[in-house]
């Protein structure tokens, strides 16, 4: 069984440097890691450098600021003479100009994968991102973080409003669409105190909602290193979910931790 982790940071401007991804790869049987660009950083060339220092371990999914002009020029040189994987967006991000998906279209042109960071499940929800879903049906779109359904940084506020991850959801209808899962940690309360072993006392449904939606082929792990290391760790994070009720065969986990992500993005 191979294991992508198709979700995790890596910087000098912020986070931590790729070799410390790199560690926790190699302790947990992960064969290769796609390196997400972290929010408000157009900084491309690190995470491209960290790609072509460990060949085979790692791709880049590369951010552009859509404002400046030059954002899908700067796009296609990223794609034709870097080999960058994929471009994140936001789901409300418009580009200037007479054509306000121009840079969703340059993504669908150059068959690179969008990995789609919502701040809330409200965005994938809204109607305007779901007519972009609908319009660009040549462009491969990868809803992060459960669609956006992941627990608010007050733990006593309401961990997921369902009615809107249900909205979210129904964008499975477009066969374009895939969606990532992290470890439970992003989306369930810690116990306190905590138990000898790892687990928790209760996990909202967010799973398998995502599984009866998108099905295994559609779905893929992400790890969110390192901010699952501030919740349950990165061990923690990968075996919590592969050990989940709602992978029901090992053909299930096959796709949703490996198979999938190789399918999607375009990793030597």
């Amino acid at each position: 069984m191979i294991i992508v982790d198709t979700h995790s940071h890596a910087g000098v401007n912020w986070f931590e440097p790729v070799e410390m991804i790199l560690h926790q790869m190699n302790l947990n049987g992960v064969e290769k890691t796609v390196l997400i660009q972290h929010a408000a950083n157009y900084h491309n060339q690190y995470i491209i450098e960290c790609v072509k220092r460990y060949p085979g371990r790692f791709g880049a999914v590369v951010w552009v600021d859509v404002q400046d002009p030059q954002a899908s020029a700067t796009l296609e040189r990223l794609a034709s003479e870097e080999g960058v994987v994929g471009v994140r967006l936001h789901p409300t991000e418009r580009s200037p100009g007479a054509d306000p998906l121009a840079i969703w279209r340059k993504a669908a042109e150059l068959d690179l994968p969008v990995s789609c960071f919502p701040r809330s499940v409200q965005h994938t929800a809204a109607p305007e991102f779901q007519r972009l879903v609908e319009e660009l049906p040549g462009c491969t779109i990868i809803l992060e973080h459960q669609a956006g359904a992941y627990r608010p940084l007050d733990p006593d506020s309401v961990i997921a409003p369902y009615d809107a991850y249900r909205t979210a959801l129904t964008l499975s209808r477009f066969p374009n669409t895939y969606i990532k899962f992290g470890g439970l940690g992003e989306f369930s309360v810690r116990p306190v105190p905590l138990a000898p072993l790892f687990g928790f006392e209760e996990v909202p449904p967010l799973i398998e909602m995502a599984y009866e939606a998108f099905g295994p082929r559609r779905m893929m792990w992400g790890s969110d290193y390192p901010p699952v290391g501030g919740r349950e760790g990165y061990r923690n994070s990968l075996q919590g979910v592969m050990e989940h009720p709602a992978f029901k065969s090992q053909e299930d986990k096959d796709w949703a931790f490996g198979k999938t992500a190789l399918e999607v993005f375009k990793m030597a």
